[in-house]
Formats: C-alpha cells, structure tokens, sequence
C-alpha cells in the first residue's frame, strides 16, 4: 500500500518544489536533488511526514477534539471545503481573520450576529426596513458568511490545524502556537519547516498532490472517530461494587484479622474496677478476722 502510495504522489507531481533561488535553507534535508532551476523534494520524506500526521490526527479526533483545515490560496480552496465537509471537519477558505483562535469569543459573537441577521431574512424583517438599510444588512450578512461559513459548527478551539502553504498561512500557525495546539503543513521548498509540529513536504501549487494528501488525512480523521468510543471506555472510571452485597461483606469480614478474640481476652474497665473494688471490700475482712484472732 506504501508503494502505491507513492506512485500516486509522484504522479501528482507532488515531489516539484520551487525555484532554486526562492529555497529555505531549512528545507535542506527534505530536498533530494536540483534539476536545473527547480528542486526535487524527497518523496520519502514526504510519506514519513504523512504517516506521522495521519498518527496525530486519529489520536487527536479519537480523544475528542476537533480539526480545522486551513487553505486560502486560490489551488486550495475546493480541496480544502471538500475535506472539511467529508470528515466533518471545520475549515478557513477564504481568509484567515486575526484572532480566530486567541480571540475566539468574538468571532462567536459575530457567528451570533449572523445567526440573527438570517432569522431576519426568513422571517421578512429585511423586507420592512428601508431600502439602504436592507442593502446595508444584506452586505454584512454576505461578508459574515463568507468568511466564517467554515468554523460556524466549531463552539471550542480545535485540537489540530491542518494548512497548505504554511507560509501564507502564518498567522494561523502563529495562534496555534500560542494556544499550543498541534499543527499539520505542508511545505514547499520555500517554507519554514520549524513553524510547524508536522512537516508534509510537498508541492503546495498542485491540486492533484493537495488532493490526494487531504484525502489521506480525512481517512486518518475518519478512523480516529472510530476510536473514540474505545478510548472513552478505556478511560471511564471502573465500579468494583459486587453484586452481591452481602457475601463481599462476609468475604471481607472473614479477611479481617482476628482481632476480636483478642480483645475478648483482654479485660475491659468495667471489669477491671470491678475487681478493684472486690479486692479492697476483702481486705478490711481480712483485717478484722486477724484482730478477732
């Protein structure tokens, strides 16, 4: 399977890099070879980053957290909705607003606002009010949606982001960092492999090679969901109670040590003065037999 793998990313042209003169010497250990002006990325590389991403992505799904794909440059964008929408997944298509991660309670409220401008629409309100004023609404709500339409399912921050092109994408790996969450790229000869927790090298200008690594990775999504009702049973706290009360008490009751027979040997204080105040009673009888005598 790794072998067929393979042949499909090279026929993707996935292993094409950028030209020589725009290269990140970072990228040094990924590249294979130069043929003329261009480099030639390491496909093993490329499937070693893969595997490792595919690993991360159902460990992150399985425990309960979500991911968000990240794609705003124009070879992107379909590839990117499409994943998203087959993994159920959350995605950014168009543009990456600052603060979507760090400052994610005001982008709930503005996914509230639209929410309500759409109520609005349905209802016929935009229709009562003035013609400026509907326009005016309408073009907000447009914008809102456009922007946001991806995320508007997300109501926490997200556990992965997966980005092409994390060069262009900066600001979201930037905040994914801060916040510490795990973060998927694929990198092109041109990009900062330490920007990333996973480096996917890999030609980020081609569609085919886009495609078939996000197809890779929503197969990884879809088996961590499989996972997920294992992991929660794994770790749900486990009752020991016995079924049957009675005999657990008596099993433990018999496990004791037997230290009651101990204290039954042992005189209590009741008996103890008991026998002090007999003592002290036979003496004075003892006394006044002697003097008799």
């Amino acid at each position: 399977m790794a072998k067929q793998l393979v042949r499909d990313l090279i026929n993707a042209g996935v292993h094409f890099g950028h030209g020589a003169s725009r290269w990140n010497p970072k990228m040094a250990p990924f590249i294979f070879a130069k043929r003329g002006t261009i480099h030639i990325i390491d496909v093993k590389q490329t499937l070693k980053g893969l595997l490792i991403a595919k690993q991360l992505l159902a460990e992150v799904v399985s425990s309960g957290s979500d991911v968000i794909f990240v794609g705003t440059k124009r070879q992107a964008q379909k590839v990117i909705e499409a994943a998203a929408n087959k993994s159920g997944m959350h995605y950014v298509s168009q543009r990456w607003l600052g603060g979507m991660l760090t400052n994610f309670r005001t982008i709930r409220s503005r996914l509230q606002r639209l929410e309500q401008l759409e109520a609005m629409e349905q209802e016929g309100t935009l229709e009562g009010e003035s013609k400026k004023q509907a326009s005016r609404l309408k073009r907000e709500m447009r914008k809102i949606k456009t922007n946001l339409e991806g995320i508007r399912k997300m109501t926490r921050p997200p556990g992965a982001v997966v980005v092409v092109d994390a060069k262009k994408e900066h600001l979201a790996l930037r905040e994914a960092k801060k916040l510490g969450i795990a973060t998927i790229g694929l990198l092109d000869t041109d990009s900062d492999p330490d920007s990333v927790d996973v480096a996917i090298p890999a030609n980020d200008d081609s569609i085919r090679a886009i495609e078939l690594i996000m197809n890779e990775l929503t197969d990884a999504i879809a088996v961590g969901k499989t996972m997920a009702p294992i992991r929660q049973e794994q770790a749900r706290p486990r009752r020991t109670r016995s079924r049957r009360p009675a005999l657990a008490q008596a099993k433990a009751d018999h496990d004791k040590p037997d230290t009651d027979s101990a204290v039954e040997q042992q005189p209590t204080e009741t008996e103890v003065s008991v026998s002090n105040q007999t003592e002290a009673q036979q003496q004075p009888d003892l006394k006044d037999k002697s003097d008799s005598e």
